[in-house]
């Protein structure tokens, strides 16, 4: 599998490559957290956005299907009690109904068949009033970086800037979302919605 190939070097090329918007999109989740919520993650990768929600929450599920992934995130969160890295599909969750106050999934929507699955997955596990975060990355068509990942077999399933990320939640029917944009290299878009 491509991400577990590439999990040693993630880390690596992702701070070479987008450091600043990484670190921007990771402080601004991180700040969207408070210390009694139970938060899920999910594709965690190598835990970038892991690290920093862990201390500002009460317990974080962190998931992620890639075993090599989940390797560098559970290394990484070590020193942190209050998360368990756990093995996980987005779009088929094994979580209780109304389990979590808050879920983030990080630069994932962009690369699944049904994203939309994924998102009522996201909506069936999230208390209502709670929070559904996702950041995504945005002007992929205008990326090397993008290009050479799917070429390596990334395998995106589509390519969003920030007019189109606005219309696939509007195409949902998901209404409210407020979006941050985190510039660097290449832009992250943060959409964020309470869950109804």
């Amino acid at each position: 599998m491509f991400w577990s190939k590439i999990a040693g070097v993630y880390d690596l090329i992702e701070n070479i490559y987008n450091g600043k918007a990484n670190a921007r999109t990771t402080d601004y989740v991180a700040s969207l957290m408070d210390k009694n919520d139970k938060v899920l993650e999910c594709a965690c990768g190598t835990g970038m956005f892991s690290i920093k929600i862990a201390p500002n929450v009460k317990e974080l599920t962190a998931t992620d299907f890639s075993e090599g992934m989940l390797k560098k995130a559970k290394k990484k969160c070590s020193k942190h009690n209050n998360v368990k890295i756990e093995s996980g599909d987005i779009t088929s969750l094994k979580y209780e109904d109304d389990q979590f106050d808050k879920a983030v999934a990080a630069n994932v929507i962009h690369l699944l068949d049904d994203p939309k699955k994924a998102i009522d997955e996201l909506r069936r596990v999230v208390k209502p009033g709670g929070l559904i975060i996702i950041p995504t990355y945005v002007h992929f068509e205008k990326s090397v970086a993008a290009d050479v990942f799917n070429k390596a077999g990334a395998g995106f399933k589509r390519y969003f800037d920030k007019d189109t990320y606005k219309e696939f939640f509007k195409e949902l029917g998901i209404q409210n979302v407020r979006y941050q944009v985190c510039e660097g290299r290449m832009a992250c878009d943060v959409a964020v919605f309470e869950n109804v």
